[in-house]
């Protein structure tokens, strides 16, 4: 195992700039989840991290070694990918033991690692197969296992469940993190889907745009995101903004809507801001502000409900069986202790 270090990190294809001076610690044995939307860099920088990318400027340190110019295959890391990448002619066994044959590991070591592998992920059974008669859930094992039998430092996941059913993925996210729990390998593992990051990091790196715009543990991010885009980014649904202003220790926003604060920031009154409230930490209370309802959708657990309030559109989820009608009004009203508040032009957390 061992720890990777990134530095200044920094790509470009001819002149567009994809990897902005991006800087990450992970620890050894630490699980670390790059997350984001479609575009923001977080493929291109695990790929860097593989070898697979060049690097415009910057570092990327495996260990105590400056790995830059390190071909991929002397990095000591196994990537597992979103298509699976097996040999349709191979077995299981095979298509997991073929990296130590190239290596000319010999066969009695490759099928004891291949054995062992195979057991931790339930594969025993399944060894004599060819990836055609396997279900995507099962090739993803094998998948995973072919990185397991090589031992190796650090291991890369590029969106591996994108491919999967949701139970499925359900399903695979908490077995790779079990996995994890059991091995203790350094993991860096690219997703977009932000459940995944909030239900699987030990350190979550939220991108955007080719830059790293939150890292930390995930309930940090949940609960004090740093700007607007994280906090519209992690949680689902995501969070509701307002915009408005500070007066007499309250929020105004538009239609005279007035709403609770636990504190109001320094030299925050009269300015405008964007509230934010997450939709879980809107309650029904009959001292609330009406709001009209424009959908339910009820979800066995929960009711989520989109509603009209002053001139915005919300949507909060409630424990409670909710009988109210499209066009009919409810009172909400926010718990003041997990409101956000930013900047309206940098969006920057106040």
């Amino acid at each position: 195992m061992a720890s990777v270090e990134i530095r200044d990190l920094r790509k470009s294809y001819v002149n567009t700039q994809v990897i902005k001076g991006v800087s990450i610690d992970v620890e050894d044995g630490e699980f670390v989840v790059l997350v984001g939307p479609s575009g923001c860099g977080k493929s291109t920088l695990l790929r860097m991290i593989a070898g697979l990318e060049t690097i415009s400027g910057g570092e990327i340190r495996i260990g105590s070694d400056v790995v830059n110019n390190v071909p991929p295959k002397e990095r000591d890391i196994a990537m597992v990918f979103q298509n699976y990448a097996l040999y349709p002619h191979m077995t299981v066994a095979e298509n997991m033991g073929f990296s130590l044959k190239l290596k000319k590991v010999p066969k009695d070591e490759i099928r004891r690692k291949v054995d062992s592998a195979a057991g931790i992920l339930g594969l025993g059974p399944l060894l004599e197969r060819r990836p055609r008669q396997l279900s995507g859930g099962q090739r993803q094992r094998v998948a995973m296992g072919r990185a397991i039998v090589r031992n190796p430092q650090v291991f890369l996941f590029d969106e591996p469940l994108s491919n999967l059913d949701a139970k499925l993925r359900v399903q695979m996210r908490t077995e790779i993190k079990a996995l994890h729990q059991r091995l203790k390998t350094t993991t860096v593992y690219v997703t977009h889907d932000q459940i995944e990051a909030l239900t699987m990091a030990d350190k979550i790196v939220l991108m955007h745009d080719g830059v790293v715009e939150q890292m930390g543990p995930p309930l940090e991010l949940y609960d004090r995101p740093a700007n607007r885009f994280v906090a519209g980014f992690i949680g689902s649904p995501a969070m509701n903004f307002l915009n408005g202003r500070i007066e007499g220790g309250r929020f105004v926003g538009e239609g005279d809507v007035s709403l609770p604060l636990a504190e109001v920031p320094s030299a925050a009154e009269g300015r405008p801001v964007v509230y934010g409230i997450r939709p879980e930490h809107l309650l029904l209370d009959d001292a609330g502000v009406e709001a009209e309802v424009a959908v339910v959708e009820p979800a066995g657990s929960e009711t989520q409900v989109s509603a009209r309030l002053g001139g915005a559109e919300i949507v909060g989820v409630f424990r409670e069986r909710i009988a109210a009608r499209p066009g009919e009004r409810i009172r909400l009203m926010p718990v003041p202790e997990a409101v956000h508040l930013f900047d309206p032009e940098t969006g920057q957390r106040l």
